[in-house]
């Protein structure tokens, strides 16, 4: 009786080892292709990516993201096969996903953010642009933050998440741009004259477009200036050059024509000042000076 149970435990045991090992082969042929196939998926990604001319950085963490979600697809599908209770593995998944999620929120709202700047794409690399009164090139996009270098050589790193909710200036994204240059001259001074002059500086320097050709209007009656803006249009590369350029030479102009450029000025009133005079002009001797005239005398 011994020997019959022994025999059949033997039997029943055997089988479902071989079973085992037939779920495991089956499952380790499961993750092999499903794994050559996620590398096949993943590379079709990236060569997309690298079409769409995405930042490298972003192109190796998305395929990284990528890859890792489709791995544990994978491994689950695997692991199912074998006969794991793949719900409970997922419901621990899901929970141990919540709570980093909730002490990484300040992390997967930058997370958030860096998505949507790589898929709308405000600005790119090597960009010059404004954020929150900062200005900088862009060296890298992450994918948590945005690193910037200022032009004295600073480097600004930035969340994503503060980019993504204020309002970005982009210098770059267009080729041309704009140089806006102010200059007050005095009530006195001839503004046509002072308009010649300004207008034959910007025709004169090569870096100035033609067309549209360079403006000059009265934009202002300052309280001590009247003040002239000439709007000229050049490179973003020359927009620098253009500004530094045309603010010394026309200053240098002005001053060979006698043209101020007055500083601010004020005009001060004392009500009652009239008075205040007339008063200390027929005020009374006092003794002190009654004392000085005797001694003068």
């Amino acid at each position: 009786m011994n020997e019959k149970m022994l025999l059949i435990d033997f039997e029943k045991y055997g089988k479902l080892a071989v079973d085992m090992s037939v779920k495991i082969a089956i499952a380790i042929v499961i993750f092999i292709i499903g794994k050559w196939i996620v590398e096949k998926v993943v590379k079709l990604a990236e060569g997309v990516m690298q079409r769409s001319q995405l930042d490298d950085t972003m192109t190796r963490f998305l395929s990284n993201i990528l890859y890792g979600v489709m791995l544990v697809v994978v491994a689950m599908a695997a692991l199912s096969e074998v006969g794991v209770n793949t719900t409970s593995v997922v419901a621990i998944l899901g929970g141990a996903t919540v709570a980093i999620g909730i002490s990484l929120k300040d992390q997967l709202s930058n997370f958030a953010a860096g998505v949507v700047i790589v898929v709308f794409r405000p600005f790119s690399r090597g960009d010059y642009i404004e954020v929150n009164d900062t200005k900088g090139t862009v060296e890298v996009i992450n994918i948590l933050h945005t690193r910037l270098i200022t032009t004295n050589n600073h480097e600004l790193i930035i969340p994503n998440s503060k980019i993504s909710t204020t309002e970005v200036i982009n210098f770059t994204s267009i080729p041309n741009r704009r140089v806006d240059v102010v200059v007050g001259i005095g009530y006195s001074d001839d503004i046509k004259t002072a308009k010649e002059i300004m207008l034959k500086i910007a025709q004169e320097n090569e870096l100035i477009f033609k067309d549209p050709e360079p403006i000059i209007r009265v934009t202002n009656l300052g309280d001590s200036s009247v003040d002239l803006t000439m709007n000229v249009w050049t490179t973003n590369n020359d927009w620098w050059s253009v500004n530094c350029d045309l603010l010394e030479k026309i200053k240098y102009a002005l001053d060979e024509q006698g043209i101020e450029i007055p500083f601010p000025q004020r005009s001060v009133h004392v009500v009652g000042l009239e008075d205040m005079v007339k008063q200390l002009q027929v005020a009374p001797a006092t003794p002190v000076d009654l004392q000085k005239d005797k001694q003068n005398k």
